[in-house]
């Protein structure tokens, strides 16, 4: 159960409604939309007298949400959500690109790929610190010293930062260098103590899908994180494993999502064709894919010199393919987004 809120609704008329749902043993959130608020319910809603609630002022309806994913669901904020990053730039209203290497190597290599991937269209600084590594005694990031080069390349160059967060003990150490966003990734989507975490702090987190997870796992994982009162939840599509890529792709890139997500849920997504495709050579079309489709984003791989890359180099663009690619995905998506708003 949600209550929708009147958009003419004031502070006032939320704090009562919010206060009502109290006496009946609700934890009552709200939440502000571009134009009205709604308030979640968490507790026995079967407590709560509809019509009664229906009747305070300000309150334009109360809704029953059936998906087991409520405040992730496309029932709960039809408009779509809005993550706001930094003062300039909000996922889920625009195209954004999010580009930089699979894991920073050095404090040179991230202030060099940084210049180079803003000067060419990139909103978004990626870089791991801590990466998962499959095969034990591989490289598996800077750690710290990363999170520190990744802070210095976004207060040098103004690209907020993304980088994946593996354990919850490293929460502290995020916030140290203050990261703009928090990145699960496939491995940790149903690590459901990480999620718990990430759900108690006010950062934005971008959830990778797991290799697996069908679509309503997924949703369900980011429910995890919307119930424990994080509002800000990106979905990221990056592929999952089947044997019908017979080794010409890593995973099967699954645009599908992209309108399978838009129609069950308010969730932003953005398309990782890094992952997925995991070669250079086939990264530029699933990028122009993922724009025609108007996803919101996309986060790709980039290294000034992908064949000497500690990890991952196969699936990273060079500066000067980012560069092509980048222009021509956002002529892509503006192309299609004016069709499809004509």
């Amino acid at each position: 159960m949600v209550v929708v809120m009147r958009s003419d609704a004031t502070e006032k008329d939320i704090e009562n409604v919010a206060r009502h749902l109290e006496k009946y043993g609700i934890d009552p959130l709200v939440v502000k939309g571009a134009e009205q608020a709604t308030i979640q319910m968490r507790g026995d809603e079967k407590k709560v007298p509809q019509d009664e609630i229906e009747e305070l002022p300000g309150v334009e309806k109360v809704i029953f949400i059936s998906k087991p994913y409520k405040f992730a669901s496309r029932e709960y904020m039809p408009e779509g959500r809005k993550i706001n990053i930094s003062k300039n730039i909000t996922i889920g209203k625009d195209f954004l690109i999010m580009a930089g290497p699979c894991a920073v190597e050095s404090r040179d290599m991230i202030l060099k790929t940084a210049e180079h991937v803003k000067k060419n269209g990139a909103h978004i600084l990626r870089g791991g610190a801590f990466k998962p590594r499959t095969q034990p005694g591989m490289f598996e990031g800077l750690g710290e010293e990363a999170l520190k080069y990744l802070a210095e390349a976004r207060d040098l160059h103004g690209l907020p930062v993304v980088t994946e967060i593996m354990d919850a003990a490293d929460i502290a150490l995020f916030e140290k260098y203050d990261v703009d966003i928090y990145q699960v990734g496939a491995r940790n989507a149903k690590n459901y103590r990480l999620l718990d975490a990430l759900s108690r702090i006010n950062k934005p987190v971008l959830l990778k899908r797991g290799e697996q997870m069908n679509y309503a796992d997924w949703l369900l994982s980011a429910e995890r994180i919307l119930y424990g009162g994080n509002e800000n939840v990106i979905l990221c599509e990056r592929g999952t494993a089947t044997a019908a890529t017979n080794g010409y792709t890593r995973n099967m890139l699954d645009l599908e999502a992209i309108a399978v997500i838009r129609k069950n849920s308010s969730l932003p997504i953005i398309i990782d064709p890094s992952h997925a495709v995991g070669s250079s050579e086939l990264i530029p079309t699933a990028c122009y894919m993922a724009a025609t489709g108007l996803a919101d984003g996309i986060i790709v791989e980039v290294h000034p010199n992908p064949a000497e890359a500690l990890c991952d180099g196969k699936q990273s663009l060079n500066f000067e393919q980012f560069k092509e690619m980048a222009k021509n995905a956002m002529s892509i998506y503006n192309y299609a987004k004016n069709i499809v708003e004509k």
